[in-house]
Formats: structure tokens, sequence, C-alpha cells
């Protein structure tokens, strides 16, 4: 059981690590990873060429927002509804049962995220939860199976027709979740099905040098939060946490998005071939 939508990994400088790479090879899920030109050797020595795009450019001092809009194009070009597209630090992939996190075997987690959203009209983003947040054993806290409208984040499935495209330096994935839902999209995030990203500047390559870290005289996390302030200055504030600067979004303003059903959307009686049983529900 693999994706049906194509799944790209953007990635620069991290050949030796891979993460991303790796964990998608250890499950049998394909993926085209796409690199600068300039690193095409060091990837091709680890990964199958046939995996590897090259892009048309190369340090344009942008961080991943080239790359991400190349990849959004690429995936039209191809015919395709949607995309994946992921970051290169996700160190595994799991499914979130009854208080467990259990390594996957195979890409159904993918496939079964795509059918569900596939069965609406206008879900614009869609993706997986952190590994870090589904976390409940001390708290006995429970989740929801899926939260709507709130950020999609890393290992993101994108409608390949809405208006927006990726844009900025810092938070680009908050600030493409927060347009879309501004424009009356939603947004679904899987609680079942988790992303192990590592956290961010954690790991050399990526934008953890080009763009976080900035110098003794500058906050690379001060700025992150700063821009995405500015951007969005009606629902982001700015606070410290944990010694830590970091923005907080309030998502309230979007719970009105409510998910539109497709007329056709099949949905069983009998537990379909992941062994969930589905319930056909009202729209709200």
């Amino acid at each position: 059981m693999n994706p049906r939508y194509p799944v790209y990994i953007i990635s620069k400088g991290r050949w030796e690590s891979r993460l991303t790479a790796k964990a998608l090879e250890s499950i049998g899920v394909p993926f085209r990873i796409v690199i600068e030109p300039q690193e095409f050797e060091q990837y091709a020595s680890v990964i199958d060429k046939e995996w590897i795009l090259i892009l048309p450019f190369s340090n344009l001092g942008q961080g991943s927002i080239p790359a991400r809009n190349w990849v959004w194009e690429h995936s039209i070009a191809e015919g395709h509804e949607r995309h994946w597209i992921l970051d290169d630090n996700i160190n595994g992939f799991y499914r979130f049962n009854n208080n467990m996190r259990i390594a996957i075997g195979d890409g159904a987690i993918f496939r079964a995220a795509e059918d569900f959203t596939d069965r609406y009209t206008n879900v614009a983003l869609s993706g997986f939860q952190y590994y870090m947040f589904a976390v409940s054993t001390l708290t006995r806290k429970t989740f929801p199976p899926l939260l709507l409208n709130t950020r999609i984040y890393s290992c993101i499935l994108i409608k390949n027709d809405i208006p927006q495209r990726w844009r900025g330096r810092y938070n680009e994935d908050t600030d493409l979740s927060l347009r879309v839902l501004k424009n009356g999209w939603c947004t679904v995030l899987f609680y079942p099905f988790l992303a192990n990203k590592m956290a961010t500047m954690t790991m050399k390559g990526g934008n953890t040098e080009a763009l976080y870290r900035l110098g003794e005289q500058a906050d690379g996390r001060l700025l992150m939060a700063q821009s995405l302030q500015q951007q969005h200055p009606d629902v982001v504030t700015i606070r410290q946490r944990w010694g830590r600067w970091q923005h907080k979004v309030d998502y309230r303003p979007f719970k009105k998005n409510r998910l539109i059903l497709k007329p056709d959307a099949v949905i069983p009686d009998e537990p379909n071939e992941y062994g969930m049983k589905l319930v056909r529900v009202a729209n709200p």
C-alpha cells in the first residue's frame, strides 16, 4: 500500500543524514528528492539517480521557498491533483493508537490520509501530526482523530489547484496554512499518523546556517516570529517560552470553515483495507 500522489523531499546539504529518504526507503514508499545542481554527485552517491530531481537554480538565499514552488509546478506538469512535500529531517513515520506510537511498515498511512482528504471538495492542506506532540502516558490526555483548520507542518499533502503559493523566508508552513484558511479552505491534521521530525536548528544543512543562525547579533527564532507577525498581525503574537522567542497563532477565527463532502464520496459501512470502520456523518 503506497500513496497515489507523488512524494517529494526537498533537501540541501544533508546527503549524509538524509533522514526522510531513509525512512521512506525502509517502508518501500517511492519518492523524489529535490536538490540543487552543485550537490548532485554527493546525493547520487547514496541515492538512486532515478529518484533525484535537480533544480534549475542554486544558492538563491531564499531558503526552501523556490524549491517548494518548483515542486508544486512539477507536480502540476505531471498531471497530479495533489502532491506530498516533506522536509528532509523526518526520522520515521508512526501509527498512533491506544497511547502507543507504532513504527509503520509500508505507506498505508499516506494512502489513508489521501482517501480521507479526497472525500471533500475544500481541503487545501492535510498532513501528519508531529511524533513529539502525541504523548499522553503521564497526563492520560486523549486526542481527537484529527484537528480541523490548524497549521500543517513538514509532511504536507497539498491541493494543486489552490491559488496560494509558498512565499517569504521563515515559518512558510504556518504562513501557507493561514492564507488558505483565510481564503475559506479547510486543513486537516491527522493524529493517528505521525511524522518524527527533528526539532528546528538541531541538524546541520537545510536552512539552519542560511536562515536561522544569523550571527551573534541576531536571534533567528525572534526573526522568524517577527516575520510571521508582520504577515498575519491579526492572529499572531510573540512571546518567550522555555527561554526562547516563539510565535503564537490564534486559529479560533477559522472554526467556521466547514468540510464539504463530495456528492459521490464513498464511505464504506464495512471495515476498509486499513482495518478501520468508517461512518458517514452529515456535514456540520
